[in-house]
């Protein structure tokens, strides 16, 4: 079943969580990514390249605006996974990695985008279990996803 909704489905433990293995679990809210949120990216990162920071030479570039550096758009994922689901009962779950990301299409400046989340597989290991998510970005009226990644997280019971 897919849902559309920023209240996330709680899954009480690792078993109830891998049950969906296979399934979509949802989608997040809309969040709007502003040039503020961009430059601050920028001076966190360093990237102060024109085409995220420099809406006058950006206007005349090949998006007609600023676009989000891929990086920003991949650091809003947890925000916006936090709204379509949580393992509960676990005394940890953090990032492990990713095994597959991309950046199919630019984040325009005051674009809206919202993460869908697909449950691809549950591995067991001694201290718990491992769960890989595809987390697809999408862009309010684009056609291409912004971003497209597989994320590993260690859960431990």
């Amino acid at each position: 079943m897919t849902r559309t909704a920023a209240t996330p489905t709680l899954y009480d433990g690792v078993d109830a969580f891998e049950a969906h293995v296979g399934e979509h679990l949802g989608y997040s809210g809309w969040h709007q990514v502003t040039q503020r949120e961009i430059d601050l990216f920028a001076e966190a990162t360093g990237d102060h390249q024109w085409i995220h920071v420099d809406p006058e030479k950006a206007a005349q570039g090949p998006y007609g605006k600023t676009i989000a550096h891929g990086y920003l758009t991949l650091s809003l994922v947890p925000i916006l996974v936090q709204q379509i689901y949580r393992v509960t009962g676990l005394s940890m779950q953090v990032n492990y990695g990713v095994d597959k990301l991309r950046f199919p299409a630019p984040v325009p400046v005051d674009s809206r985008i919202r993460a869908g989340a697909e449950l691809l597989k549950v591995e067991r290991t001694d201290k718990g279990a491992r769960a890989t998510v595809r987390v697809t970005v999408e862009v309010d009226g684009s056609d291409r996803p912004a971003c497209v990644v597989d994320t590993i997280a260690a859960m431990v019971g």
